[in-house]
């Protein structure tokens, strides 16, 4: 199992971004994909979560109604739309992956359960 994310960078508050993340060799049939970050000093967090069957998603408060999820199974991408930036959402930025839970999807994006493949991160940067 592979996951590779991009398109962190340097953008101003107010700005967008689109971080991808793609992904190869899971062999269930859902699969849960979610992107998660982490900014220097703080805990992890779970941003944002799909279901690769049905489309289901889940996001932080944090970060609901600026940022959105999407994922192409042909090109076994997942995106992140990131809109109306401000500097709190300076963080690295990793998408993981793992078998899907129906009872327990909000937990696999909270606390990661079953999320045992993770990527490399990339950084996101919002400057003031």
């Amino acid at each position: 199992v592979q996951l590779q994310a991009s398109g962190g960078g340097l953008v101003r508050a107010g700005e967008s971004l689109r971080l991808s993340c793609a992904w190869s060799g899971f062999t269930f049939d859902a699969v849960a994909i979610g992107w998660f970050r982490q900014a220097p000093g703080k805990a992890r967090e779970g941003v944002s979560i799909i279901n690769s069957q049905d489309g289901n998603t889940f996001y932080s408060d944090s970060v609901s109604g600026r940022f959105i999820i999407s994922l192409n199974n042909a090109k076994n991408t997942v995106y992140l739309q990131m809109n109306s930036l401000n500097p709190e959402d300076s963080a690295v930025y990793y998408c993981a992956a793992g078998e899907y839970y129906s009872g327990a999807f909000r937990h696999q994006l909270h606390r990661a359960y079953g999320m045992d493949s993770w990527g490399k991160g990339t950084l996101v940067t919002v400057s003031s």
